[in-house]
């Protein structure tokens, strides 16, 4: 029963044709040919067992799809009698998805509301978080020095609210003096899907512009008052690689090993911070509880944050409708949480803190058969 992902095209199997950097890393993995820096994720591959016969489907965040595209593999591997497939389509279809019954599980970077909940057919569901990670600011123009550029969160907003529409606008230069950035245009790139990446995004530009909060404010769609729109991280991703001058924000891998710039962000201490490992991990530690009611994290304080992270969320049913399918969505979401955090340290997401580890258990423990019974083991 092979994994299968789908970016809004045919189903392909990545065991046959793995594609990316996530798909070479996981053939590395599961090889053993990567031994000394990606020890922790081999070892944190599942015993193979005959439990968990079922075929599950997903749906939803494309910011999520490295990781469950390194995971699932890995996953299925140890458990031969369950199969994964799993659309990035982007969080708002995720969650239409889910709440019309098409899959099992659905997946979105902000936690689906009351109103999307709303006549669910499945019942009620709870949303367990499954990864944490940044959304950096990608851009297509060189400076003269080739150091990161730099923007704060006010300038950010007002390049995305179309008021600065040059590379050498005053507002941009006095944050980068030596850039010698060019007299060109600026294209804004942004998500034309119903996007939790897009959520994270403006809900850090509406914490830091008064002008974008008033204006635009803060969703999974919007009004854009300026730009082009592309679907999923991955459309985001090209635009920008292919638009000379462009701008735009994805999840963190989607620009690993690409020429696109990263800016570094003026966190809310006043420092420049990039989006690595150790800065989104520094963000996630001044709010330590989060909840589907209370997750937002963005801009949080200390000296070393990245101040545009989120964390991502699965939805699954309360009580599941078929036994083997429910046993086995808990056994994968157990192990996704836990010792599965490993293939999402090795693409630049930061594996759960433990307190958020813990949530997630409490929460799977809630999960029932047709028949009432908890499924968690």
């Amino acid at each position: 029963m092979p994994y299968l992902l789908s970016r809004q095209r045919p189903h392909v199997s990545p065991r046959r044709a793995p594609a990316g950097p996530a798909a070479i890393l996981l053939a590395l993995l599961l090889s053993g040919a990567v031994t000394a820096c990606t020890s922790t994720a081999t070892t944190a591959n599942p015993q193979p067992t005959t439990a968990d016969v079922a075929d599950l489907s997903g749906a939803g965040s494309t910011f999520d799809a490295p990781f469950f595209d390194l995971a699932f593999p890995a996953y299925e591997q140890a458990h031969l009698y369950t199969g994964i497939n799993y659309s990035a389509v982007g969080s708002s279809a995720g969650i239409t998805r889910f709440t019309a019954g098409q899959v099992d599980f659905g997946a979105t970077d902000v936690p689906a509301s009351t109103a999307d909940l709303a006549g669910a057919r499945g019942g009620p569901a709870l949303q367990i978080p499954v990864d944490l990670g940044a959304v950096t600011v990608a851009y297509n123009v060189l400076t003269l020095s080739n150091a990161p550029l730099r923007l704060t969160g006010p300038v950010l907003a007002r390049i995305f609210l179309g008021q600065i529409t040059k590379w050498n606008d005053p507002a941009l230069t006095a944050l980068n003096p030596g850039a010698q950035l060019p007299d060109a245009y600026i294209t804004v790139v942004h998500r034309s899907d119903g996007s939790g990446t897009t959520y994270i995004f403006s809900n850090y530009l509406s914490q830091v512009s008064p002008a974008w909060a008033s204006s635009v404010g803060t969703g999974r769609s919007l009004r854009w008052p300026a730009g082009t729109g592309a679907d999923g991280n991955a459309g985001v991703a090209a635009d920008v690689s292919r638009i000379q001058y462009s701008i735009g924000y994805t999840e963190r891998s989607y620009t690993t090993g690409t020429s696109l710039g990263n800016a570094a962000i003026a966190n809310r201490d006043g420092r420049y911070t990039m989006p690595t490992t150790p800065a989104i991990a520094a963000d996630a530690a001044a709010k330590p509880d989060i909840s589907p009611d209370d997750f937002s994290i963005v801009n949080e304080p200390g000296p070393a944050a990245y101040p545009i992270t989120g964390y991502s969320w699965v939805l699954i049913y309360l009580r599941q409708p078929s036994q083997p399918v429910g046993q086995a969505l808990v056994s994968l979401l157990t192990w996704l949480t836990h010792a599965g955090q490993a293939y999402a340290g090795t693409l630049g997401y930061v594996p759960l803190p433990t307190v958020v580890q813990q949530l997630a258990a409490s929460t799977l423990a809630l999960v029932t058969g047709p028949d009432g019974t908890p499924l968690a083991s």
